[in-house]
């Protein structure tokens, strides 16, 4: 376990919706520090950008934001989901569990984000 993973097993992490803001929050020890925001469509709702601020990454707090913000769409806003964002694209890769979330394919997602294929 890294030193980041220590430190933030010792932290307490938060995220909240706020939907009037199409966002997802992380807060680590009540300080915000990062966020995931989506577009609303009629029929789905496009994950666009994720940010962590500089001086938070490498604690693992963009994956806690993500499961975190799709647990709530899967139990509580019952829509799917179209990944635009790179890292929301390459989370949904690893993390098959999320696929009954997509909107499309999670090929045609890391096709449009034009990125290379895993290897």
């Amino acid at each position: 376990m890294s030193q980041a993973q220590k430190e933030i097993n010792s932290m307490s992490t938060e995220v909240k919706h706020e939907a009037d803001h199409n966002r997802y929050v992380v807060y680590l020890e009540g300080e915000e520090v990062g966020e995931a925001t989506y577009s609303v469509k009629p029929d789905r709702w496009v994950f666009d950008h994720t940010f962590v601020n500089p001086a938070h990454q490498g604690k693992n707090l963009a994956a806690i934001l993500v499961r975190e913000a799709f647990n709530d769409v899967r139990e509580n806003q019952h829509v799917k989901v179209e990944p635009t964002c790179s890292y929301v694209v390459r989370y949904m890769e690893k993390h098959p569990e999320t696929h009954d979330l997509l909107a499309l394919p999670i090929e045609e997602a890391v096709a449009a984000c034009k990125m290379p294929p895993r290897g």
